[in-house]
This record gives C-alpha cells, structure tokens and sequence, in this order.
C-alpha cells in the first residue's frame, strides 16, 4: 500500500531582514532546503531532510522546529523543536512515538525520521531554522 505524497516546501527560501533599530545593520541571511515531495509506504518510515545555509557561524543559541499540517486542515502543530543543544519531540499528536531526530546543526543538518507511517501523515511538513543573533 502507497502513502500518498507528503510534500514538504521545496525550493529554497533566503529569510532576511533589517533590524528594526536605526543604526544596526541588516540581519544576515539564512537559506533552508527541504525535498519538494517525500513518499513512503504505510507501515515504513521515511526521513525529511533538511538542510541550511548560513552566512553566519551556527550559534549556540541555534534551533530547529518541525511543523505538520495536516493535508486539508488550515491548522499547522508544532512536532519537534532543537534547542540549546537538545531535541525535543512535542508530547501532542500522533507523532510522539514515532518520530526520531536524525538531524546535526553543526553540520547543517536538522533532518528527521518518522517511523510507522500511516495515511494521516499525508500533509505538509515544515522545517524552521533560526541561527540568532
């Protein structure tokens, strides 16, 4: 049995800014890749890759949050957060069991596997990535 298509934005996304104080200079930019589409099979696990560019040393301070919305819903829930050196896999959802991190921030890395996949996986997950300052 065939899982339907867990897309997960694809192309890359530049997220600059400028500081809102006069007299600091612009924030710097970091770049997020992630496969456009992932596909896997009912019973299986699957690994959401997600990689980063960073104009900048990766901090300390460095996180990584996991989104899911599922496929028809306009709500999007928080499933994993990387923070001060630790992985943190929300206790909400169906994911709580199933998911493990795979990822390495200081290789550019903040992948995960989800493990037993089942049809009401099918949506849109995002990876988030803040390297402050």
């Amino acid at each position: 049995l065939v899982m339907g298509t867990i897309p997960v934005p694809g192309s890359p996304t530049g997220l600059t800014g400028l500081c809102p104080l006069a007299g600091l200079s612009p924030t710097s930019s970091i770049h997020v890749y992630t496969q456009r589409e992932v596909y896997g099979t009912v019973g299986s696990h699957v690994t959401l890759s997600c990689s980063f560019w960073s104009s900048e040393w990766i901090s300390e301070d460095i996180s990584i949050t996991w989104h899911f919305q599922a496929e028809g819903s306009r709500d999007s829930t928080s499933i994993f957060h990387y923070a001060k050196g630790q992985p943190y896999i929300d206790d909400v959802g169906s994911f709580k069991e199933r998911m493990e991190w795979v990822g390495n921030p200081h290789r550019k890395d903040g992948s995960i596997v989800i493990h037993n996949l089942d049809y009401t996986d099918n949506g849109t997950f995002t990876c988030d990535v803040k390297n402050p300052p």
